[in-house]
């Protein structure tokens, strides 16, 4: 019997595999990738992503093999469920959020309301 649990985040490969590299690219950037939300943005909460050596006591920890994903209880239910993705196009590279509570986005995708 299988078993669907939503997770708090999912990370794609590409997301796993450019967090990797830059890891190995730079060791002084730690193991710990955060993932967080704040005001701003054309659409009022915008998207943000940080190497961070510090875990918060309030921090949701997702482990992986070789690093750990960080959310902030403030941005956590605006994240649960989401899809971190790392794209590159004619744009550039990026990382992008498919974020299933959000009711809007802007036209470029980094920031969004509930």
């Amino acid at each position: 019997m299988s078993e669907n649990v939503t997770r708090s985040l999912v990370l794609t490969d590409s997301a796993m595999t450019r967090i990797l590299s830059v890891m190995d690219n730079n060791e002084d950037v730690g193991s710990k990738f955060r993932v967080y939300v704040t005001g701003g943005g054309c659409s009022g909460f915008q998207y943000g992503f940080k190497f961070d050596s510090e875990t918060a006591f309030d921090d949701d920890v997702i482990e992986f093999e070789n690093f750990s994903v960080l959310l902030d209880s403030m941005s956590y239910p605006y994240l649960y469920g989401s899809t971190l993705d790392f794209v590159e196009d004619l744009s550039g590279s990026k990382f992008v959020i498919k974020n299933p509570n959000a009711k809007t986005t802007c036209g470029c995708g980094e920031s969004f309301t509930i």
